[in-house]
């Protein structure tokens, strides 16, 4: 079943003397359950395609579908709720609330859409995560493997269609990065959630399903791994 559809992704900066080209005409579409990375030198627009894939800027042209939903046709409230329910992002720098403890900041999608929180979901993901005995820390009581492990229990909480990773463990020592490679390919086994992960780390890129590389804003190669 296709979970993600992109197509003929474009993604310009500036005008005339001045344009720069993210993006030109990407195209292709991931199967729901899917582990895809997507490598390629810094400046290639890799980052580009995840902040257009995940609705969090806008294409100059093209469209995005995510289980059957054209995002760019919302309005941006529309889509707002649509990224909040849908879309799980998990960034390279964490982006945890200060003031919020470990279970505040996981549940922060719930309480932002209104609704209940569901407590045998989130007391599994916290296993899982191996937080349990953080669950009342602040993100400055927390490693860096450990944040990470609560930006990923956020983007999963409300059971999204697709979870992006820009560079997720970038950040991170290669233990802790293990680790959190090791947790995200559990949740795409255990929940069969579809996981794109934009990774500099060959090793990373070799433990995908798919590998798409991307040079100077087009794909260059799609390449099946398992």
């Amino acid at each position: 079943m296709e979970i993600l559809k992109v197509e003929n992704l474009t993604k310009k900066y500036g005008k005339k003397d001045t344009e720069v080209v993210a993006l030109e005409n990407v195209s292709f579409s991931v199967e729901k359950g899917e582990f895809v990375a997507i490598v390629g030198a810094s400046g290639s627009g890799k980052s580009t395609l995840l902040h257009l894939i995940g609705g969090v800027d806008k294409p100059t042209s093209g469209k995005v579908y995510i289980d059957g939903t054209d995002i760019y046709s919302l309005n941006n409230d529309k889509l707002a709720i649509f990224r909040r329910r849908q879309v799980g992002l998990i960034y390279q720098f964490y982006n945890l609330i200060p003031i919020l403890n470990v279970k505040e900041n996981i549940t922060l999608p719930c309480d932002l859409d209104g609704q209940k929180i569901d407590e045998k979901y989130f007391n599994e993901l916290i296993y899982i995560l191996g937080l349990e005995d953080r669950i009342n820390h602040l993100p400055n009581q927390l490693s860096g493997g450990q944040q990470q492990r609560v930006s990923i229990g956020r983007a999963m909480m409300n059971h999204p269609a697709i979870v992006l990773a820009d560079e997720p463990t970038g950040n991170l020592d290669s233990k802790a990065s293990k680790e959190i490679m090791d947790l995200l390919k559990a949740s795409n086994k255990k929940y069969k959630q579809t996981l794109i992960v934009i990774t500099h780390d060959e090793k990373i890129a070799l433990e995908a399903d798919r590998i798409i590389t991307i040079e100077d804003g087009k794909i260059i190669k799609d390449q099946k791994m398992k």
